[in-house]
């Protein structure tokens, strides 16, 4: 868990340091979750068997928390963590292709202060942003069940409250998206109630919320990145986009 306690623009230093202390025993909380049994089973198994060019290395192979600037004004939501990326360093986005392009783009936005995620003590910090996921831990196939989303769910309530200046949640992915519905229903958006009909996914897509603005971006897998549906110059320009929303400054 990476956590960078920093002033905050407006925040008395108290404040600053409570939200630092709750985000990091979140975090370890979140670390050692084990409800439910087949991603536990799938997430340990992979840190047994490992990827043949990771054999040399020791597997995080536990759920992944959150991390980033606990004074982040966006949030950015993943839906959950790569079995051979965030579940090998522990850190989501770090360790694969989607976060090679993500922290690219972070770092050209001015949230990252360098370009480079490949391990825990690779000297990566964020500024104005927080890294999270729907799931913890990294699903068979790439796909948590509806219940799997379901229990982990209440990790996510617990970090956004924690994270008292988040504006906007940008969403990697349709996934994602729907997680972010979810979310601010459980958080007391709307309400309590699901929006109905339901906003749709689009690259660029916002919602403007009560507490929060939603905003879409395709996920940056190779999928996506080598076939072009998502370019260096549209992940920026949703980055730029996320900043505006946010109140935030080149």
């Amino acid at each position: 868990m990476t956590l960078q306690a920093r002033d905050a623009p407006d925040g008395p230093a108290g404040e600053r340091a409570t939200a630092a202390g709750e985000l990091a025993e979140l975090a370890e909380s979140v670390s050692n979750c084990r409800r439910c049994p087949r991603l536990v089973a799938w997430r340990e198994q992979v840190a047994r068997e490992r990827r043949a060019a990771f054999a040399d290395e020791r597997y995080w192979g536990r759920p992944v928390p959150g991390f980033g600037d606990p004074a982040a004004r966006v949030l950015v939501l993943g839906l959950a963590p790569a079995a051979h990326g965030a579940n090998r360093t522990g850190r989501m986005f770090t360790g694969d292709r989607s976060g090679d392009f993500l922290f690219a783009a972070l770092a050209r936005a001015g949230f990252a202060n360098q370009a480079i995620s490949v391990s825990l003590d690779d000297g990566l910090s964020l500024r104005d942003l927080w890294i999270t996921a729907a799931v913890r831990c990294a699903p068979p196939a790439n796909r948590p069940t509806p219940q799997e989303r379901q229990q982990c769910l209440p990790w996510t309530v617990r970090e956004l409250a924690l994270l008292g200046r988040v504006r906007v949640i940008l969403c990697l992915g349709g996934l994602a998206w729907d997680a972010a519905l979810r979310l601010l229903v459980a958080a007391g958006g709307h309400g309590g109630r699901t929006l109905r009909p339901k906003p749709r996914f689009g690259h660029g897509e916002e919602l403007a919320g009560e507490s929060y603005a939603l905003l879409g971006c395709y996920h940056p897998s190779q999928q996506n990145t080598f076939t072009g549906r998502l370019t260096e110059s549209m992940i920026d320009a949703v980055l730029q986009r996320a900043r505006e929303l946010a109140g935030l400054g080149r």
